[in-house]
């Protein structure tokens, strides 16, 4: 593991010597196979309900003005 910007780039030269100059797209390209989560940009449904309860959320009271208030 490289501690400098130096070291960084001897260890990147030395990767792609390795393992050929694609070896860090392959590794991106892993990662973004292996995305299963989805998220709201794959769901804006679901995405509306979480920022309805959101909005919700955050307009209460707190517990001990509530309390006090009654």
């Amino acid at each position: 593991m490289a501690g400098t910007k130096a070291g960084g780039q001897k260890a990147a030269a030395t990767n792609k010597a390795r393992h050929g100059k694609d070896f860090y797209a392959k590794i991106g390209q892993k990662g973004g196979q292996n995305g299963r989560t989805g998220g709201f940009a794959a769901n804006p449904e679901l995405a509306r309900i979480a920022g309805a309860k959101g909005g919700r959320i955050s307009r209460r009271r707190k517990a001990s003005e509530a309390v006090k208030g009654e």
